[in-house]
C-alpha cells in the first residue's frame, strides 16, 4: 500500500496525484472517491446559523473534489484497452444518506451530496457507453471502524452492537463486486445500510 497526500479540491493537486499513481502503478482501472467533505464548524448548523464560507468549503471539499477526481480518472481510463468484459475501468463515488434525504440542520452537506449524485449520474450516462462503469454508493448509516480491542466503533454513534453499523470490510467487498460486474448488468446506485437501520 502506498499513500499520497493531495488537496482533492485543487485541480493541479489532483492532476499531480494521478500523475504519481500512473508513474508508480500504471493507469488505474478502479478509482474510488471517498471524501465526506464537511468542515467541523458546519455540523448541526441550521440554515440560519451556517456560515456561508463553511457551506462553500463543504461543497468544494465533497462535490468539486468528486468532479476533479472523476475527470482525471475518466481521462486516463478512456485510454485503457477494454478488458474481456469490455470495461475500461470503474469510478465509484462514496456518498451519504444526505444524497437521498436532506436532514434538518444539514443543508450544506445535503447540497454537496446531491451535487455529487448529479455528477455521478451525468458521468455514468456519458461514460458507461464508452466502457467506464460509474457508480454512486450512498452509505445510509455510521461506519464502525476497527478498534484495538477488536470491536468496531464510530466517533459519534458509539460501539457497534449486533451489526448496527456498516463494516468497512463489507463495504470494500461491495465496491469490488461493482468493479467486477458484467457490463450487461452494471449497477449505477447501490444504497448500503445495516439490517436494523430506520429509513
Amino acid at each position: 500500500m502506498r499513500r499520497y497526500a493531495c488537496d482533492a479540491s485543487d485541480p493541479a493537486g489532483v492532476a499531480e496525484l494521478f500523475d504519481h499513481v500512473v508513474r508508480d502503478f500504471g493507469t488505474p482501472r478502479l478509482v474510488v472517491h471517498n471524501i465526506d467533505g464537511r468542515v467541523p464548524g458546519i455540523f448541526r448548523k441550521t440554515i440560519i446559523e451556517a456560515d456561508p464560507a463553511m457551506a462553500l468549503e463543504t461543497v468544494r471539499n465533497a462535490a468539486f473534489s468528486a468532479f476533479l477526481v472523476g475527470q482525471q480518472a475518466a481521462r486516463l481510463m478512456l485510454g485503457n484497452e477494454p478488458d474481456t468484459n469490455g470495461a475500461r475501468g470503474t469510478i465509484i463515488f462514496t456518498n451519504a444518506s444526505a444524497a437521498l434525504k436532506g436532514f434538518p440542520s444539514s443543508g450544506a452537506f445535503a447540497m454537496a451530496c446531491h451535487a455529487k449524485s448529479g455528477l455521478a449520474q451525468s458521468m455514468a450516462r456519458e461514460l458507461m457507453p464508452q466502457g467506464i462503469h460509474v457508480a454512486n454508493v450512498p452509505i445510509d448509516t455510521a461506519i464502525g471502524r476497527a478498534q484495538e480491542d477488536g470491536t468496531r466503533a464510530h466517533w459519534l454513534a458509539g460501539t457497534t452492537v449486533d451489526d448496527n453499523m456498516a463494516d468497512p470490510d463489507r463495504i470494500a467487498e461491495i465496491y469490488l463486486q461493482l468493479h467486477r460486474q458484467h457490463r450487461s448488468t452494471w449497477a449505477f446506485e447501490i444504497v448500503l445500510r445495516p439490517w436494523i437501520e430506520k429509513w
